[in-house]
């Protein structure tokens, strides 16, 4: 059923990433004309991972009235959908990893630009790069499925005590660490991290959300 429309899971995706790669090329040749030296970075990269975000939303919003007409399970179609965007994901931060590749051979694409191999992150192994771009795009998919089963499940109400509450723990948060004068704390832990360590602890969100996702689907009606 969700690859009915073949273009949102592959279509979208890499039309997103091929116009934002030329949108980059573009700037980076404009800079280097400009004279400037040094390796010349775009984040331009991570703009079909953000459309991964609505894509949790959509496909499951767009998709499961139409599955409970067919008398599909909430688990068939709750695992049918989960895997196949895990096997874009996978497909799509393996290119990620090749792109990079090429990019380093060419020393960045003839400019000493860094569009999919950012020292970050293309500076470990292979696994890691390709776990690292996985599991970022399938924790925004999470995200953006969680809170479509939310609304499937208590509706307008629902949503509004959801980012309400959100706003106020994000808030409190905020104020604790401001009071204690935790931010600078923060930071210097912030700046430890790795690749690495992000897929790990990442990964670890993911599932959460996603047994969050399919505990709240269970009782998700179509009315």
């Amino acid at each position: 059923m969700q690859l009915i429309n073949k273009w949102v899971f592959i279509g979208l995706p890499l039309l997103i990433l091929g116009c934002s790669f030329l949108f980059s090329l573009a700037i980076f040749w404009i800079v280097r004309e400009a004279g400037a030296e040094g390796a010349v970075y775009g984040g331009g990269a991570q703009a079909p991972m953000w459309y991964f975000l609505a894509l949790g939303i959509q496909a499951l919003t767009l998709t499961f009235p139409f599955s409970q007409a067919m008398s599909v399970s909430r688990r068939s179609f709750y695992l049918g959908t989960v895997l196949l965007f895990s096997a874009c994901a996978l497909a799509l931060s393996i290119f990620y990893y090749l792109m990079g590749l090429v990019e380093k051979a060419t020393g960045g694409w003839w400019l000493d630009s860094r569009f999919f191999a950012l020292e970050w992150i293309a500076d470990n192994n292979a696994a890691v790069q390709v776990g690292f771009y996985f599991v970022l795009m399938v924790l925004l998919f999470m995200i953006g499925f969680l809170i479509a089963t939310i609304y499937m499940r208590w509706k307008t109400t629902g949503m509004v005590v959801f980012f309400i509450g959100l706003g106020v723990a994000l808030l409190g948060v905020a104020a604790l660490m401001t009071f204690s004068d935790f931010w600078d704390n923060f930071w210097s832990w912030a700046l430890t991290w790795t690749a690495a360590g992000v897929t790990l602890w990442g990964g670890v969100v993911a599932v959460l959300m996603a047994g969050g996702s399919y505990l709240t689907l269970r009782k998700a009606t179509v009315a």
